[in-house]
């Protein structure tokens, strides 16, 4: 099945709403039966029929069909963030008394989850720097039933070697779970590599016009159904059918934009590594990058993600720099048509020392690359490093 047949055509039967190119938007609640026995099926099947929209949607269907056929993965379900539908794959793979192992940098929200809410579960979590397949195989014990892999992450963006993880993993009967956001399945395929659930952040890459909010879980009809019948159903933290007809929109520019995205980030990479008011360029395509071989594996394509160090010891002049941007909106989040920047510093308070945070240094800046011209990008890149 060819990449425009999907984010163009599949799932949407035209000839079931008289020919309209653009699929309608199913905003109903709920779905009527003409007899009981017919409304049995329904409640039989929640997962694949169409009864009430907190379980399926036909709107959401179109989703769901696409990005399983982006994913190489059997189904998909949908939810309302990325923190959600990455929540509601660990909920339904463990259980009191259970270990997870999880990369050292993961999103903010599943390093919340795993180290401060399941604790109270009973559920503990080893962190461990992912670039070394040594340290999972150290980490795993006989209690571990969940391996959290976030491959690159999205800050400093350390990788995992997927496909021998998915091997440690399955050789001893844990299930693996890798949040794809980053890279999006147009350049890594987790589930070829033998992951068993791939989480997306849609939010980012996906939607690309920073209005959605969504998460996307990946993975075989098996896995799925057991998400769907425990966290899915339960917790109720589902993608309103609007949002997925907004999301649907945003996948059919996906391939395009990303192709720009990579392009104008790679010029923007080279200009930031000569500039010699950075101290390291972090993405997965620098030069100086210790993982550059593996990204050349298991990655095809750039995305458009990089962290700066600015070479500086002022929190004042972080925020110089950041203050002299304009073509960069200073804001969270990543992945829309617009280029970002999100300072570390902003998280702390101003007196807060540069580098003697636990943590990351606050001198790292990380910048979104949107549909900019990379010149302008880089014009206005320039200008705010001449006020370091």
């Amino acid at each position: 099945m060819d990449l425009s047949y999907i984010l163009n055509h599949l799932g949407e039967e035209r000839e079931g709403y008289h020919g309209a190119v653009s699929p309608p938007l199913m905003q109903s609640s709920i779905f009527a039966y003409p007899t009981v026995a017919r409304m049995r099926t329904g409640f039989a099947d929640e997962f694949a029929e169409h009864l009430y929209t907190r379980g399926n949607n036909p709107t959401v269907a179109i989703l769901r069909k696409k990005m399983a056929a982006l994913e190489g993965a059997e189904d998909c379900l949908a939810f309302g963030s990325g923190a959600a539908a990455i929540s509601a794959a660990v909920f339904a793979s463990i259980r009191a008394g259970d270990h997870v192992v999880c990369v050292a940098r993961p999103y903010s929200w599943t390093r919340s989850l795993l180290r401060d809410l399941l604790p109270k579960f009973g559920v503990a979590t080893t962190f461990v720097d992912g670039t070394d397949i040594g340290n999972f195989e150290e980490a795993i014990t006989d209690g571990t039933r969940l391996v959290v892999l976030e491959s690159p992450n999205s800050m400093t963006y350390e990788q995992q070697d997927l496909a021998a993880v998915a091997r440690l993993a399955r050789g001893r009967g844990i299930r693996t779970l890798c949040d794809n956001s980053f890279a999006t399945p147009l350049n890594q395929s987790p589930i070829a590599l033998g992951i068993d659930l791939v989480a997306h952040s849609a939010t980012k890459y996906l939607n690309g016009h920073s209005d959605v909010v969504a998460g996307l879980l990946c993975g075989s009809e098996a896995l799925l159904r057991e998400v769907f019948k425990g966290p899915y159903m339960t917790f109720g933290a589902i993608l309103s059918p609007h949002d997925a007809w907004l999301l649907i929109r945003g996948l059919r520019t996906l391939a395009v934009r990303m192709e720009r995205v990579a392009a104008t980030t790679m010029r923007v990479l080279g200009f930031l590594e000569a500039h010699p008011k950075i101290r390291r360029v972090h993405h997965p395509h620098a030069t100086d990058n210790p993982q550059l071989g593996l990204t050349r594996r298991q990655i095809s394509g750039a995305s458009g993600m990089i962290t700066i160090d600015l070479a500086t010891d002022e929190v004042a002049a972080v925020e110089r720099f950041c203050d002299a941007l304009r073509r960069f909106l200073m804001t969270v989040s990543w992945g829309g048509y617009e280029s970002l920047a999100f300072p570390v510093c902003a998280v702390f308070p101003p007196d807060a020392p540069l580098r003697a945070t636990a943590g990351l240094p606050l001198s790292l800046v990380r910048l979104s690359i949107g549909l900019e011209d990379a010149d302008v990008l880089i014009g206005d890149l320039a200008q705010a490093l001449d006020k370091l």
